[in-house]
């Protein structure tokens, strides 16, 4: 077997497709990775903002309970139409 300069060049220029096709997969991968973290964390970002709200409504109706009117009971009357429009959704 003989090796020539145009096999050479030939091998290599295999190598670099190889390389380069390695390369995209291993940068697709990656991005695939991290959408998939994001995913995760905008999901527990949403749970903590419910668990938020309806603490904010849990104190709102206390205060109610107290006496509290005005501002306090739009806010209730508000927050309550928000959860009931994104339960529907």
């Amino acid at each position: 077997m003989v090796i020539t300069w145009q096999s050479l060049v030939t091998a290599a220029a295999v190598l670099a497709a190889v390389l380069a096709l390695l390369g995209y997969y291993n940068r697709a991968y990656s991005w695939y990775q991290k959408q998939q973290r994001q995913d995760a964390d905008i999901q527990a970002m949403k749970d903590e903002q419910g668990l938020l709200t309806y603490g904010v409504l849990a104190c709102l109706k206390g205060l109610k309970e107290q006496g509290c009117n005005g501002p306090v009971t739009e806010a209730i009357g508000r927050i309550e139409k928000h959860l009931n429009r994104k339960a529907h959704e």
